[in-house]
This record gives structure tokens, C-alpha cells and sequence, in this order.
């Protein structure tokens, strides 16, 4: 378990992680959400022991990480510019994490680069963008550590390699003591994949909770209610998030379960109504503005 509390740095001017408390439970992927800049990297560089805090506290299994060569043997680190030395290949790269990570699995990364089809004895700076950020993931599955840590993972996969990565990450945790942190600036690129997931913004951990809970506490509810007076009455009877209209159409974001938001409306006799899920990025731009940001321009499309 990785426990972060009223973590702090700063450089310079920059707060980059801005008094931080939250919980990465085991055997759950967590994704790390916020736009560039939100100190995503910086968080996950603080866990994985490069960088020191200058407060607070982390913990991964109880004990403090930096400088602590026994909890960070746990912890792989998958920076989104990978580093390789020059002029390596991928025999030489796979050596040097098999003499750093006892538990590295020279069997498995040779299996794993034949299946996505890299040459053992190519320089890796001859690969593509693409190419190196599979080497890069590949490497991190096969060390063996308890925690991967990985930053902008899938940026520049393409859609079939994406998702056999995601597939890889899924069979380690069934098979180990495993639990991937996924740092990313897409929200919809981590939300069939991940167990929960954290909002970052300008340094701050906006919010932090299982995809599930999320998903069950708010809602979409569109309906057509003639009356005034019912509509209004259905407007008081809610906890309403936002409100929009489209002629007679209201279109309401709702905190609730969607069941309950159904009874509610319907006992005002609509013409039409309709409750719908909303995607974690309508979920996440509706909390955040009833926070006072306004974050609809941070996440890709």
C-alpha cells in the first residue's frame, strides 16, 4: 500500500505537489489523471524515491522510500522519455535490469519481444518513438517489483499495442503480488482499465475514489415536464450539479443513484424522461467546476 500524507515540494516557485493525503491500495490500478504540468510526474518520482519531499510523508508498506534500497528493489519506475544507453540493444538493456532487479525475468522479456516483434540486436535508438515506449513497458513488467509506476505509459502506442499492454498488466495481476500507478493527461484513455483513480490539478489532489463509487453517485437525467410548476418542484426535489436547456428538453447532471433520480422525476409526470451514465470525464469536469475549477480544456479528445 502506497500512503501519501499532506505530501509537499517545491521548486523554487513552483509548487508542484501542494500538501497531498491519499491511499494506493494493493492489487488495484490506480490512475494518476491531471492535465501537463499537474505535478504528476513529480508525485510519482516522490514514490518512487529519485526525488525527496520537503513535507510530509510517504509510505509504500509502512515504511518511508527514500533512501531505502529494500522498499525501492519493490518499485519500478517508467519515465514518459525513456532512457536506454547509447548505442544499446535490447540484450544489453534487459542485462542491466536483470543485475538491478533481482527478480527480473530474463524468459518472459525474451518471449515478450518476439511478440511484439523487436529485434534483440537492434540499437534501440534506431527505434521509433513507439518502439522505445514498448521496450520501456516491457522492461517494467519483467522486473518483477510489487509497484510499476509508469508516466504517460500509452502515449504514442498505437491503438493495438495499447491495448495488448493493458492486457499484459491485467495477466501480472492475476498471476502476482501486483500494482501498477498510471499517470496520464487522457481520462478517457484509463477508464475501462483502471480500479480507481485520482485528479490532479496545479498540485492538488482534487479527488480520489474507485471508478465504481463514481460512477454510482451521479448521473444524467433528461427529461420533458410540461408543467412549470413540477419542473420546478423537480428542480428542488434534486441535488442538482448543473442544469441545461434545449427548448422543452432539461438536461439535469444529478449527484445520485440513478435508480433513485428516476423515481424522483418520474413522480412529476414527464412527457419523456431518460437517465443516462455519464463517462468519467463528464464525472470529473462536473465535480471539479462545483469545486471552482474549470478544467474542461485539460484532458484530450
Amino acid at each position: 500500500m502506497i500512503e501519501l500524507k499532506n505530501l509537499n515540494k517545491t521548486f523554487n516557485d513552483i509548487h508542484a505537489v501542494d500538501h497531498i493525503t491519499g491511499i494506493i491500495r494493493d492489487g488495484m490500478v490506480f490512475g494518476l489523471i491531471g492535465s501537463n504540468g499537474a505535478g504528476k510526474s513529480t508525485l510519482l518520482r516522490m514514490i518512487s524515491g529519485v526525488i525527496r519531499p520537503d513535507g510530509g510523508e510517504l509510505l509504500v508498506d509502512g515504511k518511508p522510500v527514500y533512501e531505502n534500497p529494500e522498499i525501492k528493489s519493490q518499485i519500478c519506475f517508467l519515465s514518459d522519455t525513456p532512457y536506454y544507453f547509447q548505442n544499446a540493444d535490447l540484450r544489453e538493456m534487459r542485462d542491466y535490469y536483470a543485475a538491478v532487479y533481482p527478480a527480473f525475468n530474463r524468459k518472459q522479456f525474451d518471449s515478450l519481444t518476439g511478440i511484439f516483434h523487436l529485434d534483440m540486436k537492434r540499437k534501440i535508438n534506431s527505434f521509433s518513438k513507439g518502439m522505445k515506449k514498448q521496450v520501456s513497458i516491457l522492461l517494467g513488467l519483467c522486473t518483477g517489483t510489487t509497484y510499476l509506476l509508469c508516466d504517460e505509459t500509452f502515449d504514442g502506442l498505437d491503438p493495438v499495442v495499447r491495448q495488448a499492454v493493458k492486457s499484459l498488466i491485467a495477466a501480472e495481476m492475476v498471476n502476482r503480488d501486483f500494482t501498477p500507478v498510471i499517470a496520464s493527461h487522457n481520462l478517457r484513455e484509463l477508464e475501462d482499465f483502471c480500479d480507481s483513480i485520482g485528479l490532479l490539478h496545479q498540485g492538488k489532489l482534487l479527488l480520489t475514489e474507485d471508478i465504481d463509487q463514481v460512477r454510482s453517485k451521479i448521473c444524467k437525467l433528461q427529461c420533458v415536464i410540461q408543467d412549470p410548476l413540477r419542473e420546478q418542484e423537480l428542480l428542488r426535489s434534486l441535488p442538482v450539479i448543473k442544469s441545461e436547456r434545449t427548448g422543452s428538453l432539461l438536461t439535469l447532471t444529478v449527484r445520485g443513484e440513478r435508480a433513485e433520480v428516476m423515481r424522483i422525476a418520474e413522480a412529476q409526470d414527464p412527457l419523456f424522461i431518460e437517465v443516462l451514465p455519464l463517462t468519467l470525464e463528464e464525472i470529473f469536469i462536473s465535480e471539479t467546476e462545483v469545486a471552482g475549477y474549470d478544467i474542461k480544456d485539460f484532458f484530450l479528445h
